[in-house]
Formats: C-alpha cells, structure tokens, sequence
C-alpha cells in the first residue's frame, strides 16, 4: 500500500565544513532511507535547510569580519553543494533565516503563549563587566562542572554532553574578549513551561518504547530528574524577535525556531511547486503520514523531548513517528574537532575519491548503536572489499559474456531462471535487504549487499563458464543468464548506498529495463528479472572500472596528515 513519509535531516549549523561525522550520522543514512521508501513506490518529501541563529554564529561573523547575513550565506551554499557532491538529495533545502520562517515560528509561539505555555521569569545570568554584556550560551565558556572538561560551552559541554547551567561553569570566561571579570547578574527571560506537559508528554512517549535505546535511555533519564522549564529567549542582536510589546531586545533562543524549520521548509516548497497540497493537512497534520527526524545523539533532547512537547502545546502538527538518533562518528577514536584540526577535508575527499566509494565505506559506519571510528585503513578495506566482491562480479560476467557472446544472449537461455535455486537465494536477499531498510538497521543492509555479491561471485565460480563453454556451450549460456539477473538483482538492491554506480551498472540493460521495473522489482516483483529479458539480452556498453583502484602513496599522504594533525594536538 502506497504511504506517505516526511523524512527531516538535522538542519546543520551555518557556521563552519561538515566533515564525516555529520554526513554518516545523519545525512547519508536519511538519504539512503528516503532512497529506498520511493523505490518501494511511496509518496517521500525529504526535508531540510541552514540553521541559521545563535551565538555561535555571531561569534565567528564577527571574528570574520562578516555580517552575519553575509556569513549564513557562505556556509549555506557551501553545505548545499557539499550535500549535492555526496549525492544527497533533498525535496528543499531551506534556510531560517528567511521570512517565511520567521512568519511560521511566530505562528508557534503565539499558540504556545495562548495556551499558557510561554512565561516570563527572572533568571541569573553571566554579565561580562569588561565586555558590559551578558553572555547567553555559547559567549560564555569554562570548566564543566560535570566533568571538569577545561572548554566547555555555556550551553552545552562537548566532553561529556550534558546540557550546561552555565553560571555553574568553573572559573567563566568570556568567549568575546577573554575577560574572566564575569559576574552573575538578573535579567528577565521567556520560558517555555515543560512542567505544565509533563503528565501529556509522557503518556505520549510510552508508545515510543520501540525507539532506539540511545534515544528512549536519553528521555528516561531525563523524565527521572523531573522535567524543568526551559528559556527560550535571549539578549541578542541576531535572531527572530520575541512578539510581545514588552520583550524588545530579546530573540528567540535557536533551539525553539529551528525545529519548526522542518514545518516552515516544507510550507516555502509546497508553496513554490504550486501543487495544490497543504503542508498541514497534507503531510505535518496528517495521521496517517510517517514523520521520522534523523539526528545525532547530540539533539536527542530537543528532537525527543522539547520538539515534542511543542507540538503536543501547540496542537499544529503531528508528533514524530520515529527518532532513529545515531551516536558519534569519531576519527581514529577521537571526536572530529573543527577547532583542534581534527577532521578530514570531505571536500577534499569527495575530489580525491569521489562520492561513491566514500558512501559505501561510510554506510558501514553509521553509529547505529554505539560510537564508531573512520579510519583510513577502514576505508582502504571498504574500498578493497567494494572492488572484489561488486566490481569484480559486474567486470567478469559482462567481459564473459562480450567475448563469448556478442550477439547476446538467446531468450532460451532464460526459460526456467525462476526455478533456478539461485532465484531463491536472490528473493532470500531481498527480503533480508528490505526489512534492514525498513527498520533503519543500514548497517546490517550493508552486510546484506556484501553477501549477496558474494553469492553471485560464488555462483559465477562455482559453475565455471570458461570450462563449460568447452564441452556444454547451452550449459554457459545459462550461467551467464543467471549471472545477468544476478547482476540486475544487485544493481538494483544497492541503489540506495550507491546511486551513482547502480546508475552505470543499469545502464548496461537500457531497453529491457525501465525505471519503473527497477521500482517493481525492488518492491519485490521479482518475475520482472526474467521478464525483462524475454526477448534475450545483448550488452552494448563495454565494461567499466567502477571504483578506480586506491594508489597507496595517495592513502599514505592522508594517513600522514592524520598523524601530523595528532601530533599537533599533543604539543
């Protein structure tokens, strides 16, 4: 039956180069799913955009010497076309900067406020007397008091990941001038008033119990301590003002506007295609649509709790369906750290090795479960592994059967395929294929594809055409049929990972195959391989090298890098 999904990636912050950390724990995996639901034939909008306030953006335009406009402009373009590189694809890729944003959270807090659910409160907060400021969030760092990290933020601490009081942090300092003359000071603030839907909230949550244990051990933890009020506003000169008469000079806190970003997103495409569909009753106020919000580990509390009680408060659009947070991927064991130098150029990779081979490895990595590494042998290996068991099954099938065959195959040669015993094994693979994709699990769909590979490879080895052409030339027509579907199978299956080289590999069966018997076939109408060669086959292209091979001075240079970039840090 056809659906409808509404899949959101985390909106990246405008503020500096994504690096592997952010593409394998939230992008790769959400484009790969969003591949994989229209392939079964569902109606799909993948969502995401800039975000584009908070302090840290205004820190970083300043040292720059940027506007602050000028800066989320540079890093929007920049994320764009890093996404499109690495062949992710999105319905629109929005930004919250923009007024239609703006308009749609103003919507959000009107209707919080109306419900009681917005209050006013004085807080203490740090005030820098050299700078003559508060410093709200991240113009404010010091020791965790949590874990005695020495940098952590005012809002958040990156060691060990807890949500910072920041007039707790040890020894504060400004993040401006580096002035430690800070003193604790009352200033009033807007609340978003979490306690008032604490009873809603967990009645809503206890049909989430199939989530991710990273995700449902987060809340829980969370829900023990007792749910507390949250400010959502803040002394700032950049960001979406509060709307109240009495509240000039304060914005918005980011983390309130940029969840509704995904809502906001879709409204601005939906508005821009003309296509008569409402973006709340149509897909975000729709029961019967599937909401799933990929994010890192890191915005679990917004996206699992805050978000939710939003929109529990506000009543203008459905709760998320699914939550499949991931964990971190690290470099080498250690966190990918803009500030201290240690990630790699993705940019610089995609050049060097291009999207392909980068996605396959970085599928396997997905931190589905528990933190995972990049490492550069771990790539070699991926890459060694793509070439032998995909690369070489796709090189030595077609050149067979160009050299032994080159006015094709006959349509005889595929009469009986599907009471072949290696069409079980085909449908076998794809059920297994299809489940990993349909409950998130990439990493098992990975292993899937690897061994599905395998067993075309073993089934070509096993038969030997080479010596069967020798003695029974009917006998190796049909191998080589077999291996033809095989071949379709896999192209097909690995679509999702490897869309470029599932592309190159079909296009070897242009004009027996169609885009829509690709989907068919995905969705499990598996008679369509052998249908679609009926009339026989003849390959027209001549075989390619689908991933070059990995030069080791090349892998040298990076792993050198990688070691300069270690070294550099311990000093």
């Amino acid at each position: 039956m056809r659906k409808k999904y509404l899949i959101t990636s985390a909106l990246p912050y405008a503020n500096g180069p994504l690096h592997f950390g952010h593409l394998t724990g939230v992008y790769i995996p959400a484009d790969i799913y969003t591949r994989h639901r229209r392939l079964q034939g569902h109606e799909v909008l993948h969502i995401c955009g800039s975000d584009e306030h908070g302090v840290a953006i205004m820190i970083s335009a300043e040292k720059e010497k940027m506007s602050y406009q000028d800066y989320v402009d540079h890093w929007h373009g920049k994320h764009r076309d890093l996404f499109r590189a690495f062949q992710i694809d999105f319905d629109f890729f929005g930004r919250t900067s923009q007024d239609y944003h703006r308009e749609e959270v103003l919507k959000w807090f009107s209707a919080l406020h109306e419900n009681g659910l917005i209050g006013k409160k004085t807080e203490k907060q740090l005030f820098c007397v050299d700078d003559n400021k508060f410093l709200p969030d991240r113009y404010a760092e010091g020791t965790c008091y949590l874990c005695k990290y020495p940098n952590a933020r005012g809002d958040e601490c990156p060691n060990c990941g807890e949500w910072i009081d920041p007039i707790r942090l040890i020894q504060p300092r400004s993040k401006i001038s580096g002035s430690t003359q800070i003193e604790i000071r009352e200033t009033e603030q807007y609340y978003l008033l979490l306690t008032k839907l604490v009873e809603e909230f967990k009645k809503w949550f206890a049909t989430k119990a199939h989530w991710r244990n990273v995700v449902t051990g987060f809340v829980e933890g969370l829900l023990e301590q007792g749910l507390i009020d949250r400010a959502i506003s803040r002394d700032l000169s950049w960001g979406i003002d509060v709307p109240l008469p009495e509240a000039q000079g304060k914005k918005l806190y980011v983390w309130f506007d940029a969840p509704i970003g995904y809502v906001s997103i879709t409204k601005k495409m939906l508005d821009e295609k003309g296509n008569g569909q409402d973006y709340l009753a149509d897909w975000w106020n729709n029961p019967s649509v599937e909401i799933s919000h990929f994010i890192g580990k890191d915005n679990i509390i917004f996206h699992a709790l805050i978000w939710p009680c939003m929109i529990l408060g506000s009543k203008f659009v459905q709760p998320p369906t699914e939550i499949p947070a991931n964990q971190f991927l690290n470099l080498a064991g250690k966190q990918f750290s803009k500030s201290t130098g240690w990630y790699v150029d993705a940019e610089k990779a995609l050049a060097e090795f291009g999207a392909d081979s980068l996605r396959f490895y970085l599928c396997s990595a997905i931190p589905e479960n528990s933190d995972s590494s990049f490492t550069w042998k771990g790539f070699a290996s991926s890459h060694e592994e793509f070439g032998n068991k995909i690369g070489n099954f796709v090189h030595r099938s077609l050149s067979f059967l160009d050299k032994n065959w080159p006015e094709g195959l006959s349509a005889e040669a595929f009469v009986g395929a599907e009471k072949n015993p290696q069409f079980a094994t085909i449908e076998q693979y794809h059920q297994k294929i299809i489940s990993a994709l349909d409950s998130f699990q990439f990493t098992k769909y990975h292993q899937e594809v690897i061994q599905f590979s395998q067993a075309a490879n073993e089934y070509f080895h096993a038969q030997e055409p080479w010596k069967q052409i020798k003695q029974d030339r009917a006998a190796a027509e049909q191998t080589l049929a077999i291996s033809m579907i095989y071949l379709t199978a896999l192209a097909i299956f690995i679509e999702p990972v490897v869309p470029g080289i599932s592309s190159k590999i079909l296009a070897h069966f242009e004009g027996y195959l169609d885009r829509d018997s690709v989907a068919r076939i995905y969705q499990g109408n598996l008679g369509l391989l052998v249908k679609a060669f009926n009339n026989g086959f003849k390959n027209r292209i001549a075989p390619q090298v689908l991933l070059p091979r990995l030069e080791k001075n090349v892998l040298i240079k990076w792993e050198s890098e990688l070691q300069e970039k270690e070294t550099a840090s311990a000093k």
